[in-house]
Parts: C-alpha cells; sequence; structure tokens
C-alpha cells in the first residue's frame, strides 16, 4: 500500500510517558488521542502531546520504523524528540 504514512510519538503533560504510534492521518489520530476515544495505553496515561512525527510515502516504510522505534531505549526516543522539538512543546497546535 502507498499513500503518506505517519510515525509518531505522544507524551503526557509531565513528559514522562512515550507512546510510539503510526497513522494513516496524524491529525484525526492526534484528535483522537486528545479526546481519549479508544481504550488503551494513551487514554490510561494520559498522552495527549504529540512531540515527534515524521512522514513516509509507503506504509511498509513506516510500519518498519514504527517497530524499531518501540524496541528503541527511552533514551533514544528522547534523542529523537530533541532533534525535532527540543523544547518538547505540543507540534500538533500547528494543524490547522
Amino acid at each position: 500500500m502507498n499513500s503518506d504514512c505517519y510515525v509518531y510519538i505522544m507524551t503526557n503533560w509531565n513528559n514522562k510517558v512515550l507512546y510510539v504510534g503510526m497513522t494513516h492521518d496524524i491529525v484525526r489520530r492526534v484528535y483522537e488521542h486528545k479526546q481519549g476515544i479508544y481504550e488503551g495505553f494513551t487514554k490510561k496515561y494520559h498522552c495527549k502531546k504529540l512531540v515527534y512525527f515524521t512522514r513516509f510515502r509507503m506504509t511498509v516504510d513506516a510500519i518498519a520504523c514504527e517497530k524499531r522505534f518501540k524496541k528503541f531505549s527511552r533514551q533514544n526516543k528522547e534523542n529523537l524528540i530533541h532533534e525535532m522539538n527540543p523544547t518538547w512543546r505540543d507540534l500538533s497546535e500547528d494543524f490547522s
């Protein structure tokens, strides 16, 4: 399947919890996390802040990246975030 995909990292208000996910619609998916629409990790731990994302053209590449990121240590995930978003601001604030 070839269409834009995103691998993203969400965190909670104090940046203590990190969640890695993948989606075809980053705006919709972040909205769902923020609203707590689905039961699961992000709802349980209040992960409502988008701190990292990257886009892929091919779904297979995004899936491989998501699997790789999920295996990363916390420090490696923090390094990714710091490269893109050194202040850990909520990147979804830029969505219109």
